[in-house]
């Protein structure tokens, strides 16, 4: 049995285009395949890892904590690993990852962690509002009245001093006294006599030898 050549070769054209096809397919599903978005979520840090992406396009990720910006958005290409700090916080931090495929959506992931409070990270007390009361004023006391002035001062006039009685005893009569001038001239007179007469008992027995 002979087969037709026109048979032969509509066969050959599909082979070549199942072929073709699949190698299309299995390239087409290796980067497919080949994206790995990995992140871990501590109650410290974000640790990122992005391998075996396409770096023929532009791929970019972008992280956010309760909304705001942790990583803002950051372009790679095959892959990116990076560790970043969460900032410090006493309640549970709800962290979010957006990484965009520059070959399709389909290979783009959004997925959210939650960051625990780490343990001893206690919250801080809020400082109370109220102003401290102010220190009730000391009461007032009144200023001493002034007291009278001193009673009458003591008479400038001392008390005289007291003259002697008159019926008192006269006091001895000193060196002073009125008599010792009479006193004195007589014991001169006596004196003067004295010595006359001895002058003369002397002249006398002078005179008898």
């Amino acid at each position: 049995m002979t087969i037709p050549r026109r048979s032969l070769r509509a066969a050959g054209t599909l082979a070549a285009a199942a072929i073709v096809g699949l190698t299309g397919a299995v390239l087409t599903a290796g980067p497919a395949a080949a994206h790995t978005p990995t992140w871990d979520v501590t109650c410290t840090e974000v640790s990122l890892h992005l391998t075996a992406y396409n770096d023929k396009v532009t791929n970019q990720v972008t992280i956010t904590v309760d909304g705001k910006e942790l990583l803002p958005t950051e372009s790679f290409g095959k892959g990116l690993d990076k560790t970043i700090d969460l900032p410090e916080h006493d309640k549970v931090l709800t962290v979010h990852l957006s990484v965009k495929a520059g070959d399709g959506d389909q290979f783009s992931k959004e997925d959210t962690k939650q960051a625990p409070v780490c343990e001893g990270n206690t919250p801080t007390p809020t400082p109370s509002e109220t102003k401290p009361s102010e220190p009730s004023q000391s009461p007032t006391t009144a200023a001493p009245t002034p007291t009278d002035t001193p009673s009458e001062t003591a008479s400038s006039s001392a008390p005289a001093a007291a003259s002697p009685s008159p019926s008192s005893p006269d006091l001895a009569e000193t060196g002073s006294s009125s008599a010792t001038p009479i006193i004195g001239g007589a014991a001169v007179a006596v004196l003067l006599a004295g010595g006359g007469i001895m002058w003369s008992v002397r002249k006398r027995r002078t005179a008898q030898h």
